[in-house]
């Protein structure tokens, strides 16, 4: 949650730290503000709402610098307001501070300082760390900064400027920073997005370092005060990835970028029909494995499970990261830990793979951000090679965790000595141009959501390895278009959802063909006769479900496996065609932020 943005150098720091701002606003857009260093005087301007409220203050035109440093938040402590709204500064005015995490003790902090005469003027934890750096300060930026760190508990990505120093203090715990180095300038950001404009080459922090930026230098030490050698990482996607070019949103761009996406995953993970996956351990000593995972990638856990447990048979559980750590999870060195995140960065199962690690489990991460911080603390991993993903909303990081999973459970039967059939391999090689044909639909799909747009409620129901992509539907929906939806397998249907059936409740099925379609069949069956309304995804426009439905939409058919990749493909549509047509911000969905780094 929230952005970070900072820049030290020859060029005005203004408009650099405002484009940054901008790509980090999906990380949070509830305030905004920067602060810049100019002739011995930090100038400050904070705006409560979008990033343009802040654009948009003319005072802003007077603000002159080259070096700076900017947020957007997404509020933890203290409402969205302009006194709550980062940077934050101390009592003299001198510090400014930037802060991405939560300080869980700063109650007890708060307490102390206010009795020897800081005066709190916020509601928020991140304020008491400049006044924490004001108490240790006595010429030197960087000893300030660490005093004060000591003494936090909690999580923290900090950038710290003084009027008097031409430099950024920066330091990191479980929450993401990343150095951008130029010509004869710095960039610090909590993502790549905000400096790839400038530069691609960069360094990630690691927790517990701290660096310190100036124009044409800087430096890294580890918290005992010993410098650290960093190698230099090239960014090899382009700033042109991060535009959504002809789409109205980024969401729809990354709806319609899946069949690439799938492609990338794919790519040089399979040769002859063999599944090639660089993983550190022993297949044939795993026991069990579990997958940790929060929201979407939850999802494609529950799709994993299935996938694994059909392919490799091996016994494999599904878990809330953020449960997983607090109930002294069972876990032994013969459990395979999976943790599932696109960031890389979220908290929770970030949290979840260390507690496995402790209890002596292997690791492997399944994330979309190289260098993030889950790839740098599992075992070993799958990268999905995605791209960008800039909408709130996961969509083609979705289906390219699936597209992992397939590969991973084919891997594991496959060193097991079950080797994959060709017919799977085949299959998961059509999957993008079977996508492209479901993408076809866009517009057909938008004319079926004119009729739902103002709905109260829905219901999605799948069966099998599609229940979870009913689930995923569901969330679509509540996230971007505020519709209260909940999925559930159809055979529970009539174990309580069933009474909320009327003529006013639109219900989604899954009845794509599998050995479980009758069955399906059979609930719709039980819909209709209750006034529901039915939309169904489906392969037969001719079978029994199609003349159930009041509303379908016919996709390609592929085998069971492999279904949930097509199947939430319209669901995902849906959602955005839905959200659009009653005019939301599709890749701003109030009260969430893209990257969840705090629990």
């Amino acid at each position: 949650m929230c952005g970070i943005v900072g820049y030290v150098g020859k060029k005005e720091a203004v408009p650099i730290l405002l484009n940054g701002l901008k790509k980090l606003e999906y990380r949070g857009y509830d305030s905004s503000g920067l602060c810049i260093s100019s002739k011995g005087k930090l100038n400050i301007i904070k705006r409560q709402g979008r990033i343009s409220e802040l654009e948009n203050t003319p005072q802003l035109n007077l603000l002159s610098g080259k070096m700076g440093i900017g947020h957007t938040r997404w509020a933890t402590h203290g409402k969205p307001n302009e006194i709550n709204s980062h940077p934050h500064t101390d009592c003299t005015g001198d510090i400014a501070v930037v802060h991405n995490g939560i300080v869980e003790n700063f109650n007890s902090l708060k307490k102390i300082l206010i009795l020897e005469g800081h005066k709190i003027v916020s509601e928020t934890d991140s304020e008491i760390i400049s006044h924490l750096i004001e108490k240790f300060y006595s010429g030197n930026l960087e000893e300030a900064v660490v005093k004060a760190i000591n003494l936090i508990e909690g999580t923290f990505g900090l950038a710290v400027i003084h009027k008097n120093e031409e430099k950024i203090v920066i330091a990191r715990k479980s929450s993401p920073l990343v150095i951008g180095i130029g010509k004869g300038e710095m960039f610090v950001a909590s993502d790549v997005p905000a400096i790839l404009e400038h530069t691609n080459k960069v360094i990630y922090l690691k927790d517990n370092e701290i660096a310190v930026l100036e124009k044409d230098k800087f430096y890294i030490k580890n918290m005992n005060g010993d410098f650290v050698d960093k190698k230099v990482e090239e960014i090899k996607w382009t700033i042109g990835q991060l535009e959504k070019g002809n789409f109205k949103h980024f969401m729809l761009k990354e709806i319609f970028e899946q069949p690439e996406s799938l492609s990338n995953t794919m790519r040089g993970k399979m040769n002859d029909e063999k599944i090639k996956l660089t993983l550190n351990l022993n297949p044939k000593e795993i026991k069990r494995i579990i997958l940790v995972a929060c929201g979407t990638s939850w999802h494609s856990a529950l799709i994993g499970k299935f996938l694994i447990e059909k392919f490799a048979r091996i016994p494999a559980e599904v878990d809330y990261a953020s449960e997983f750590r607090y109930r002294n999870p069972l876990v032994n060195p013969e459990d395979l830990v999976v943790g599932i995140s696109q960031s890389g960065e979220t908290a929770d199962t970030l949290g979840a793979i260390k507690e496995a690690k402790s209890k002596g489990a292997k690791t492997i991460g399944i994330i979309n951000v190289v260098g993030s911080t889950i790839s740098k603390e599992v075992d070993s991993g799958i990268y999905l090679h995605a791209g960008p993903e800039t909408g709130v909303a996961s969509t083609k990081a979705f289906t390219s965790q699936v597209t992992a999973l397939v590969l991973l459970a084919l891997y594991l039967a496959q060193e097991k000595g079950i080797s994959p059939s060709k017919k799977i391999t085949n299959e998961l090689i059509s999957l993008p141009e079977k996508i492209e044909m479901i993408l076809k639909k866009s517009k057909e799909i938008k004319t079926l959501a004119k009729n739902f747009k103002d709905s109260r409620n829905f219901l999605y129901f799948g069966r099998g390895i599609n229940f979870p992509v009913a689930l995923e539907g569901a969330l679509k929906l509540k996230e971007i278009s505020y519709i209260h939806a909940e999925g559930y397998p159809s055979a529970e249907m009539k174990h309580g959802p069933i009474a909320l059936i009327d003529k006013e409740m639109p219900v989604v099925f899954i009845a794509t063909n599998n050995n479980l379609l009758p069955k399906i069949v059979s609930n719709m069956q039980e819909i209709k006769s209750r006034g529901g309304r039915i939309i169904s995804i489906l392969n037969d426009k001719k079978g029994e479900a199609s003349k159930l439905s009041d509303y379908s939409i016919e996709i390609p058919e592929t085998i069971e496996e492999l279904s949930p990749m097509l199947n939430v493909i319209p669901l995902q549509l849906l959602a955005y065609h839905i959200a659009d047509l009653k005019g939301l911000d599709v890749d701003k969905p109030r009260n969430l932020a893209k990257s969840v780094t705090v629990e």
